[in-house]
């Protein structure tokens, strides 16, 4: 019997049409353009203001979108991995009402979440699965309402997120394609550094934590600066030579778009031209979950069968990776 593979062999994508440009945001708070542009790349991001539709709408359109292009019945699913920061709710999953949503009723479905390494970490998951010859059709969405948890009077925080959504569909391989190495790695240290201080059992929902902004995301800019630069290409770096690839061998860089500068940083330790570098920050900003498939969905066209990919994130918690990935067909 043939050694199964997980491929990808499908993608979808979804950003709400709100354009919340740099300019805007200067009437909001004190910061400008230039600043914003040169300290992060990001020009402008998408927010779903909708305030009844939540991360599972976003998350319902990527998948749609996905199942229209690729013609596949919703019934042939096995599983729905949710990739998320931003659940709808604290307890109900998020991915249990997405599969249902979409017509997916034979999937069982749950929430994965590690804060801008979700997706990453899900891919790993719905490989894992796939690989075990259980399943044959697993999609793996990673989408976030960061909007839903940003506060608009931080100026270090509401100029780096986004709302959306991109969805990619795994299924065996064959021919060697697909996943062939992956490199993840957390430490606690990163706790305190970016995160939401209550709504949780440490800290529960009082009238005073809601008064005191504690429900919005918060960060130490420079400390997460420092560990994400190190770390993000700590593994691409090493995931690279653990498969005796050169830099000519990487086709495609596909970063976590979290800020320029990290992501050149990744680039430039690997050696890579800035031809093969995949960025979309400038028009999406960090939508934590949903960049890495953005990405993949948005330059989709330009991949080709065979051609090896290095996904790469860092997030939260702290929580960090990198993936080799041999791209499975040619865009029709």
């Amino acid at each position: 019997m043939s050694t199964i593979t997980a491929a990808i062999t499908a993608v979808g994508a979804y950003v709400p049409d709100f354009v919340l440009s740099n300019k805007v945001l200067e009437t909001m708070v004190d910061t400008n353009d230039e600043w914003i542009t040169t300290r992060t790349g990001i020009k402008e991001r998408r927010i779903l203001k909708d305030a009844d539709k939540g991360t599972s709408f976003l998350a319902i359109k990527a998948a749609q979108d996905l199942i229209a292009k690729a013609n596949i019945d919703p019934l042939e699913i096995d599983m729905v991995i949710m990739a998320t920061a931003t659940a709808d709710m604290p307890v109900a999953s998020t991915g249990v009402y997405v599969a249902t949503e979409i017509g997916a009723t034979n999937a069982f479905a749950y929430d994965l979440q590690a804060a801008c390494s979700s997706f990453l970490y899900g891919m790993s998951t719905a490989a894992a699965y796939v690989q075990s010859g259980r399943y044959k059709k697993v999609l793996l969405i990673g989408a976030d309402k960061m909007s839903s948890i940003v506060d608009y009077t931080d100026r270090s925080t509401c100029i780096i997120f986004g709302d959306g959504a991109g969805a990619v569909l795994f299924e065996p391989n064959y021919e060697g394609l697909g996943l062939q190495d992956e490199y993840l790695r957390s430490d606690g240290v990163g706790r305190d550094f970016l995160k939401i201080s209550a709504g949780g059992s440490l800290i529960p929902t009082t009238e005073e934590t809601v008064k005191n902004r504690q429900h919005n995301i918060i960060q130490d800019g420079k400390t997460v600066f420092k560990y994400a630069v190190t770390n993000m290409a700590d593994a691409s770096e090493l995931i690279v030579k653990r498969n005796n690839l050169t830099n000519e061998d990487v086709d495609w860089l596909v970063p976590h778009q979290a800020n320029k500068r990290i992501i050149d940083a990744t680039a430039s330790r690997m050696n890579l031209e800035d031809s093969k570098v995949l960025m979309n920050i400038e028009k999406y900003g960090n939508t934590t979950s949903a960049t890495l498939p953005l990405v993949l969905s948005d330059f989709e066209h330009q991949f080709k069968k065979g051609d090896n990919i290095i996904l790469a994130a860092f997030g939260g918690g702290f929580t960090w990776g990198s993936i080799y990935l041999k791209w499975a067909y040619d865009t029709k």
